[in-house]
């Protein structure tokens, strides 16, 4: 039994069964004699609700995951080439892959719409980045990726003349183009308010539920308190009356 081995089983399984099957392994390789494995199984993060469903993902659906890091592959090559055709073709390709892919994660673990946008960052992550790819291919995220790194985009066409004179046609598709760009914007604008909305209500929510245990523990140990007061002085009283019955028992044994 390795790390990976462990690992691939228990990125596997829901984030709620995640803690108690990594506590067990842990034993189990202690148990083993194996301390050190036992340690390293002990350090595996509990997985965020989007990493579990792309590593469900993984296992479930492979070849639509396949054909997403499969693309990454030739997406990162055309750039390295700077092959513009390629990487306009790829590019285009890159959202309906990503976005089809994005989908089906979505809907076969019931996300929310938090854990839905961090699904499509993981799975861009993947796309231009050969160590998101890696990391997504293995299986076993414990946290959703991201890339802050320049992406792979079509390389620009050096001009050996002047550029033509542009067209109604040409102004027509800038324009549309400028309200793709407006529309992509407020969507990732709507999807942000989204998720800020339902992470402030799981901020009350938590919040809520500390106060209600930490009031609960208070109540708690002010019970213990008294009852370990209780327990002094019965512990008093015992010692009192076995030593009132000793000093009976002699005098009786005159």
């Amino acid at each position: 039994m390795d790390l990976d081995e462990v690992a691939g089983r228990l990125y596997a399984l829901p984030p709620s069964e995640f803690t108690a099957a990594r506590e067990a392994e842990a034993r189990a390789a202690k148990d083993a004699g194996d301390v050190r494995l036992s340690r390293d199984i002990a350090k595996l993060r509990k997985p965020t609700v989007s990493a579990w469903a792309v590593n469900r993902a993984v296992r479930e659906h492979p070849d639509e995951v396949a054909e997403l890091l499969g693309l990454g592959e030739r997406l990162r090559a055309a750039w390295q080439e700077q092959d513009s055709g390629a990487l306009a073709e790829l590019t285009q390709l890159r959202g309906d892959v990503t976005g089809r892919l994005g989908r089906l994660v979505r809907q076969s673990a019931g996300l929310s719409a938090a854990a839905g946008a961090e699904v499509d960052q993981t799975l861009d992550a993947a796309v231009v980045d050969a160590e998101a790819a890696e990391q997504v291919r293995r299986g076993a995220l414990a946290k959703p990726l991201s890339y802050s790194g320049f992406a792979p985009a079509p390389a620009p066409v050096a001009r050996s003349r002047p550029a033509a004179k542009k067209t109604p046609e040409d102004e027509a598709a800038k324009a549309r183009e400028r309200e793709a760009a407006e529309a992509r914007k407020a969507k990732e604008r709507a999807e942000a308010e989204a998720a800020h909305r339902e992470w402030s209500e799981a901020l009350d929510a938590a919040t809520k539920e500390h106060d209600e245990r930490a009031e609960k523990v208070a109540r708690l140990e002010q019970k213990l308190a008294k009852a370990r007061k209780k327990l002094d002085d019965s512990q008093q009283r015992l010692e009192v009356t076995r030593r009132e019955e000793r000093q009976a028992r002699r005098r009786l044994d005159r």
